[in-house]
């Protein structure tokens, strides 16, 4: 069936008019040919309307399917998969999705075909998102421990691999490398019509800055992976015990404890900030044991904390080429917005 006879359910949120590739026949037509032999060659058919989730920095594809994928080495039945498109700022995802399920396999999801070419690939359905678990059960902030000590978990494991990480495509902010991505971003803002903040003030931040990243970079934790954007609808709890982290489109190669930022952010708006300090020593169980003391990883949790405002003010360059001067300003905005984080003036929940 020819993509525009298909029945679809079109996503845009608050982003109407956003350039994306979907709206080009030829693209479409391309990217879900792609997914349709990939299916087809493991044994699925597409059973239903398509569900497109539109959005300046990606183009996500629900497929409703029928028939089994082979999931480590057990068939199981699922009712839809996943197209991811990234633009190429982001286009490292699909490849990095792929070694992911090679190195931690039991922390994520196995991608069922990736063109790491063109950044796309298929996800097969993860279960049950996390935000779907915490409203469904009695307010306990303690739910975010065991998914954050996997997490941490996964992290350290992946350490080994940080020169494998960008060496596919995964944008490097390693600690000491963190001042000139903020220059990066503040480059970014300052190229905007209309920066909604006086880049003065950025470039005021800068000595503070350079302090912060001096001081965690002499406590030795070694860079890893940091998702940039960990909050309750990045990760799936498919099974009792088990937690799988997805949407990797926002990663970079930083100081691992910058991760924390997203998922206290959300703890603290959910249960106050009296839940923070359980959250903080479950994080950092699995750094223990590496020679340093409990205050020296609390410190270094709270300078990446402060930090990781770098890694989310990054993440909003990464659109779709020809994206829209409303689009750049709105991205310019929350990447200034994060900077200003920076100093410990300003809250960062």
């Amino acid at each position: 069936m020819h993509d525009d006879e298909m029945p679809q359910f079109i996503d845009r949120g608050q982003h109407e008019n956003a350039k994306t590739p979907w709206d080009q026949s030829t693209w479409r037509n391309a990217a879900l040919g792609w997914a349709r032999r990939e299916l087809t060659a493991r044994g699925l058919r597409e059973a239903g309307r398509l569900g497109v989730r539109l959005r300046p920095w990606s183009v996500l594809v629900r497929i409703p399917v029928a028939g089994p994928v082979e999931i480590s080495g057990a068939a199981a039945a699922r009712t839809a998969v996943w197209l991811k498109a990234n633009p190429p700022s982001g286009a490292f995802e699909a490849p990095l999705t792929a070694a992911l399920a090679r190195w931690v396999p039991e922390y994520v999801l196995e991608p069922l075909a990736v063109d790491a070419d063109r950044g796309w690939f298929l996800l097969p359905h993860g279960g049950e998102l996390f935000w779907q678990v915490l409203d469904r059960t009695p307010a306990d902030p303690r739910a975010w421990e065991e998914p954050l000590r996997q997490y941490a978990t996964m992290q350290h494991a992946l350490i080994p691999h940080t020169k494998d990480l960008e060496q596919l495509g995964v944008p490097s902010a390693r600690t000491t490398a963190l001042p000139e991505v903020f220059d990066q971003v503040v480059q970014f803002i300052e190229a905007t019509t209309e920066p909604a903040v006086d880049p003065a003030q950025l470039h005021a931040l800068r000595p503070l800055l350079l302090e912060l990243c001096a001081e965690l970079a002499e406590l030795g934790i070694p860079d890893s992976l940091d998702h940039s954007d960990l909050h309750d609808g990045q990760l799936f709890h498919p099974a009792p015990g088990r937690y799988t982290f997805f949407d990797w489109g926002d990663a970079a190669v930083s100081h691992p404890f910058c991760s924390f930022l997203v998922p206290a952010g959300r703890v603290h708006e959910r249960y106050g900030p009296e839940a923070l300090p359980r959250l903080r020593d479950a994080y950092l169980e699995p750094w223990t044991g590496n020679g340093h003391t409990t205050t020296e990883l609390r410190r270094a949790l709270t300078l990446a904390t402060r930090l990781g405002v770098i890694g989310r003010a990054a993440s909003w360059n990464r659109h779709f080429p020809g994206a829209s001067a409303s689009t750049r300003t709105a991205g310019a905005t929350e990447s200034a917005k994060s900077l200003l984080k920076l100093s410990p003036d300003e809250p960062l929940f």
